[in-house]
């Protein structure tokens, strides 16, 4: 299998002690890896270090063969991103902000950004301004934004937040779709363990910045009924026993 992102004892911390430390984890082609634990356990701190939005303490990510911090330019040739926000120009319409980051990317035709809006079922709305949508509306809008590019590697930080149960659901088979039929490699960050469980082939758990497990799907459900055990399961290992 083709290693697409390799992560090795990644650590960003930031001067409240706050981060992820220790991260380590590799990616292989179609994966589907999520990122579970609560909020502010280190979820989108390390996301932004794999895609060098900030400045690893320590450690090293490779995407593609490519080290970040020597080719940054080829490693992030062939990424997708939707990290916290999408960065949506509100005052113009969902069509008129995928053209302008079409600018980026050459050879996205004006067919491309029609399929796209298609697929993330925006297309009735390409000629409304982005100001006027909705929370989930604006999240569909920033993962076309991730798609547009077509990329083998996609960051998705909480894709499903803001969208209703259908809009969950037309995510999660998108993502399953794309892995599968064309091998694109997804990282995925979570809270809810529901929607990692039914989207991953791989879970690493996040608890306070560590990572307390790296494991696939069917191993972590062997000893467990569900995904929300295991990770409580996990949590328990490291706080220990407890003394009453």
């Amino acid at each position: 299998m083709d290693k697409i992102l390799e992560v090795n004892q990644l650590t960003k911390l930031y001067r409240n002690g706050r981060g992820i430390s220790r991260l380590s984890l590799t990616l292989e082609r179609g994966d589907v890896v999520g990122l579970l634990g609560p909020n502010g356990s280190g979820k989108t701190t390390a996301m932004k270090a794999i895609v060098g939005l900030n400045h690893a303490s320590s450690g090293s990510v490779r995407i593609f063969g490519y080290d970040i911090e020597t080719e940054y330019e080829k490693a992030m040739e062939k990424v997708g991103c939707l990290i916290e926000a999408p960065a949506i120009y509100e005052f113009l319409t969902a069509y008129a902000n995928l053209k302008l980051m079409s600018r980026y990317h050459p050879g996205i035709s004006k067919d491309r950004i029609d399929e796209i809006l298609s697929i993330v079922r925006l297309d009735r709305y390409k000629k409304d301004k982005a100001g006027r949508f909705s929370l989930g509306m604006k999240q569909r809008l920033g993962l076309a934004m991730a798609l547009l590019s077509e990329p083998e590697l996609i960051i998705l930080d909480e894709p499903a937040n803001g969208l209703d149960i259908e809009g969950i659901i037309e995510v999660r088979e998108i993502i399953l779709k794309l892995s599968k039929e064309k091998g694109v490699t997804f990282l995925i960050s979570s809270h809810i363990a529901s929607e990692i469980e039914k989207t991953c082939n791989k879970v690493a758990i996040l608890h306070e910045g560590e990572m307390l497990s790296f494991d696939t799907m069917e191993d972590a459900l062997k000893l467990n009924p569900t995904l929300e055990d295991y990770f409580l399961e996990k949590v328990r290992d490291k706080r220990g026993p407890v003394i009453l």
